[in-house]
């Protein structure tokens, strides 16, 4: 398909810069053949018991550092782990870098370079692998996206809690599942009191969500891998929530993606441990997923091919010129929909 069949017109002042507070105070547009305007708080209301929820369970880490090769000043983003030691970054200038450089972010915390790609991409070593994640959280910043303008400290508010869901757990995202950005304890309860069973699944989000698409036909473009878990247990209790009719709810594309990737053509899931690069666009049919709760993407994104997949690219250019209008807010920390999987 045409990469431009994607395309829209979105006003800056809609792209949200702060999260909603509190998180459940985010507006919902539930996607049917209709289109109803509601609020997070009013999720519960949209799902039956016996359904469940499937969340991304990944941790985003403060992976963005600002270090010096010499005189040089140099950005890094670490977007995937190699080995312990061994992270592929995007480097800003990377063209200033060759293997064997240091490039020195602290008195106690540098690394060198090992190798490099196109596209600004370096292989850094971290000399003690141990304490990298320590020392990310004492020298590093959070990854966000660069839609999300900050000062050049980085620091704004509560980023470092604003932009991690509240059952992060697993470390090794350089993104949020932003669709689970906007739980709470207490919608969290309200879920469940109405009967909706919950699980958590693994995929650290990667370099694909900060690419564009860069070609005019999406058959020529190439998914970065993402690592990913569904163990045994969340398998078995995702296929008996099928098995006793109830939905498969996906909290993000991350999570869809997932289960997607682990499911079999016959719609049972299966535990799943590696990467995954599956590239969804309209035409795919969906193997597991029923619902779909994300935010709003951006034009001309992998993200929104796949909502358009899901739901139908009618449906959800309707949905986006409806939320343009009623100035829903978009992207990371923008609102939610709810999409019901398009079975035409």
């Amino acid at each position: 398909m045409r990469v431009d069949d994607f395309d829209f017109e979105l006003p800056q002042e809609l792209i949200a810069q702060v999260p909603a507070r509190p998180r459940d105070s985010s507006r919902l547009l539930h996607v049917t053949e209709e289109l109803t305007d509601a609020g997070i708080k009013d999720l519960p209301d949209l799902l039956m018991a016996g359904d469940i929820l499937v969340f991304n369970n990944t941790k985003v880490i403060p992976s963005r550092l600002s270090g010096q090769r010499g005189e040089a000043n140099i950005e890094v983003t670490l977007h995937k782990q190699e080995t312990p030691e061994n992270w592929w970054t995007f480097a800003r200038p990377a063209k200033r870098l060759k293997e064997g450089d240091r490039i020195i972010f602290a008195n106690d915390f540098f690394c060198e370079v090992k190798a490099k790609k196109d596209g600004g991409e370096v292989l850094l070593s971290f000399e003690n692998a141990s304490a990298l994640f320590a020392s990310l959280d004492k020298y590093g910043k959070m990854p966000l996206p660069p839609y999300i303008k900050r000062q050049k400290d980085g620091i704004y508010g509560d980023d470092r809690s604003d932009y991690q869901t509240i059952f992060a757990a697993a470390k090794g995202a350089i993104a949020a599942p932003t669709a689970g950005l906007h739980f709470t304890p207490e919608l969290l309860a309200a879920v469940a009191a109405k009967g909706v069973a919950k699980t958590f699944v693994t995929l650290h989000v990667g370099a694909g969500t900060f690419l564009p698409v860069k070609v005019d036909d999406t058959d020529d473009h190439i998914m970065h891998a993402e690592w990913g878990e569904v163990d045994e247990a969340t398998a078995a209790i995702i296929n008996m929530v099928r098995q006793s009719g109830g939905k498969v709810v996906a909290v993000g594309s991350t999570s869809l993606r997932l289960l997607e990737s682990a499911a079999d053509e016959m719609g049972t899931l299966h535990p799943f441990m590696g990467e995954t690069d599956i590239f969804i666009t309209p035409g795919y049919d969906f193997r597991i997923v029923d619902k779909m709760l994300t935010n709003f993407h951006l034009p001309r994104s992998t993200l929104f091919m796949l909502v358009s997949a899901f739901a139908g690219m009618a449906n959800m250019k309707a949905a986006y010129d409806h939320a343009i209008e009623e100035k829903y807010h978009f992207f990371s920390y923008g609102d939610a929909c709810l999409l019901e999987r398009n079975t035409v």
